[in-house]
Order: structure tokens, then C-alpha cells, then sequence
């Protein structure tokens, strides 16, 4: 049974910073990619990052370029999202996510993805 729980959310002021986590189990990792999205009240669920397990290759969001991080410990079976410089606009819930297309093809659609996590909630206070 797949699993994806997320931890790390919370409240944080303008210009600060949160790490998230997500907690996978039950996937085959090396043929995952893992990947983050939001969704704010009344929007659509936003690509944010992904990584794949195995090689490590990574695609990012303009809207946070330079702005999040997203990496993964293998051993661990976690993936983090380092998100510095938060705006208010990137208030939203975090959604980890599992895939077993492209780190590209994830930042495509949230449609059709294999596996989500619950969602964990970032508020950023102006």
C-alpha cells in the first residue's frame, strides 16, 4: 500500500522560510518521480517541483524559481521542498506527490497522477 504523508506546513511570516516533508513508503522508488503541488482556496492544484528518485534530475515552477528547493533522501525515503522568501501568495495546501512519468511530464497536468499525499497547509502573513 502507497503511502505519501507530508509534514512540515504551517504559519510563517513574509521573507521567512519552511521545509516540507513528505514520507513515502510502498513504491518501487526507483521508478517514481516525486513531486509537490499546491492549491489555494478556489484555484486549481499548481505544479510546484519534482525530482526523480533515481538520477536526481529536478524541474521547478517559474512562479518559485529561485525560490524552492526540492531534493530527496534516498535512505530516508523523503522528499523535501525548501521553500525561502515566501509570499503571501504562496499561501496555499502542499500536496506531495508519486508518479512513474518524467519530472517534466509531471509539471505538465496534476491530472492523472498515481499517488497523492493528504496535504499539508503553508500560510504566509503579510
Amino acid at each position: 500500500q502507497v503511502q505519501l504523508i507530508e509534514f512540515g506546513g504551517g504559519l510563517v511570516q513574509a521573507g521567512g522560510s519552511l521545509r516540507l516533508s513528505c514520507a513515502a513508503s510502498g513504491l518501487t522508488f526507483s521508478t517514481y518521480t516525486m513531486g509537490w503541488f499546491r492549491q489555494a482556496p478556489g484555484q486549481e492544484r499548481e505544479f510546484v517541483a519534482s525530482i526523480r528518485w533515481s538520477s536526481g534530475s529536478v524541474n521547478i515552477a517559474d512562479s518559485v524559481t529561485g525560490r524552492f528547493t526540492i531534493s530527496r533522501d534516498n535512505a530516508k525515503k523523503l522528499v523535501y521542498l525548501q521553500m525561502n522568501s515566501l509570499k503571501p501568495e504562496d499561501t496555499a495546501v502542499y500536496f506531495c506527490a508519486a508518479d512513474r512519468g518524467s519530472v517534466q511530464a509531471m509539471g505538465v497536468t496534476p491530472y492523472g497522477i498515481d499517488y497523492w499525499g493528504k496535504g499539508t497547509l503553508v500560510t504566509v502573513s503579510s
